[in-house]
């Protein structure tokens, strides 16, 4: 994925378009689309900010201010992705943070004037 449409679906999320920016990446990802939710499932802990469910491929957010959070919803979305391709496998929690932090830093790198002569 070019660095350009990473930096769009983090500009989306922080605008409060986080299903049209999953909408993206699943299309990107070739996967089906994860709804989204916010409030945690029963058990789940209340200091998580997010959690993916492969029951129903749902992704949960802690509260409505985490759906404008990229850090959260692409590293849930990296969960997604992973199970979608082998329902046991959830990745790595380091693998989903670096994904995360990938799209981060590409918003970033877009967003600083230096970078876009």
């Amino acid at each position: 994925m070019n660095i350009k449409l990473k930096a769009w679906i983090v500009s989306l999320i922080l605008q409060g378009q986080a299903e049209e920016a999953l909408e993206l990446l699943a299309k990107n990802y070739k996967v089906n689309t994860p709804k989204i939710q916010v409030g945690l499932p029963k058990g789940h802990k209340a200091k998580a900010f997010g959690c993916y469910t492969t029951k129903n491929a749902t992704i949960f957010v802690l509260n409505s201010d985490i759906m404008v959070n990229p850090f959260v919803i692409l590293h849930e979305f990296y969960h997604h992705i992973r199970t979608s391709i082998d329902k046991k496998h959830k990745g790595t929690e380091k693998k989903a943070n670096r994904f995360a932090i990938e799209f981060i830093e590409a918003y970033k790198a877009m967003s600083n004037p230096q970078n876009n002569t």
